[in-house]
């Protein structure tokens, strides 16, 4: 029985806290959930079916032999590190949060703890990671998004970019997967799990995109090396009430947590 706990209880953490209560209650038990807003924690533990904890952090970490992190790249690296030194794994949302912090994989390891990465609404890592065993030339993701999908990133408040003017295709960011994620914490947590399977945040090249018209959050990855050359385009649906979020996040968090879960059986890379 794997006790989990879940820090972050806004969209992909409370899809999550559900899920775990209705797929896996026969191998696995929520025991604990953790929010900075104490408000949003009450929240979903009203609406869960059975009784579950809000914990601090440290005694989350406790309890649980797996944290889910559903919080926030600023959040993320202070949980991961609280979960490594008491040897229990973690699985990452807000993987932007990891880049320049690179240093908790190598505690990680000395720890025994293992931290996960979904693959998150991009689809195309497998190949990535085995590209990655040879030489890579060059990685680049377009995502394009809804100009919605964008509010309040310190890119666009920086920049003055006014998202409620826009009328056609519009690019308002070009640079590396680095400065992406610093620029959209909250938006292109794809282009962190890419660099990270491939070449590194340096080195990995992100186009965002915008436009009224867009209905769907889409991700376009080129990768070239040494294998040839591969590409793929995700076309996601926005997660019902966060068009921040996309569905396929949450789905590939929800696989993830299967795999880490039943764990007889793995596919791909």
């Amino acid at each position: 029985m794997k006790k989990i706990g879940i820090v972050g209880c806004g969209t992909i953490g409370s899809f999550l806290a559900k899920r775990i209560e209705k797929d896996f209650k026969a191998s696995s038990k929520l025991v604990g959930i953790c929010d900075i807003d104490n408000n949003k924690a009450k929240a979903l533990a009203d609406n869960l079916s059975k009784k579950v904890e809000i914990l601090s952090l440290e005694k989350l970490a406790d309890k649980s032999d797996l944290i889910i992190e559903a919080a926030s790249g600023s959040a993320c690296p202070d949980v991961c590190k609280k979960a490594i030194e008491k040897r229990k794994d973690v699985m990452v949302m807000s993987i932007g949060g990891l880049i320049g912090r690179e240093q908790l994989f190598s505690l990680a390891r000395e720890r025994g703890s293992r931290i996960i990465l979904p693959s998150g609404a991009i689809c195309g890592l497998d190949g990535v990671k085995s590209a990655a065993a040879g030489k890579i030339k060059k990685v680049t993701l377009t995502t394009r998004k809804p100009p919605a999908g964008f509010k309040d990133a310190p890119h666009v408040l920086k920049n003055n970019i006014d998202l409620d003017n826009i009328t056609q295709e519009k690019v308002i960011f070009e640079g590396t997967a680095e400065e992406a994620v610093a620029g959209f914490p909250k938006n292109v947590n794809v282009s962190a799990v890419l660099s990270l399977a491939g070449i590194g945040p340096k080195k990995t090249t992100v186009k965002i995109v915008t436009s009224p018209e867009y209905t769907v959050n889409t991700h376009e990855i080129e990768v070239e090396g040494d294998f040839g050359r591969l590409v793929t385009r995700t076309e996601n649906v926005p997660f019902p009430g966060n068009p921040k979020t996309s569905f396929l996040a949450a789905l590939s968090a929800l696989a993830t947590l299967k795999q880490y879960i039943e764990g007889a059986l793995s596919i791909g890379t």
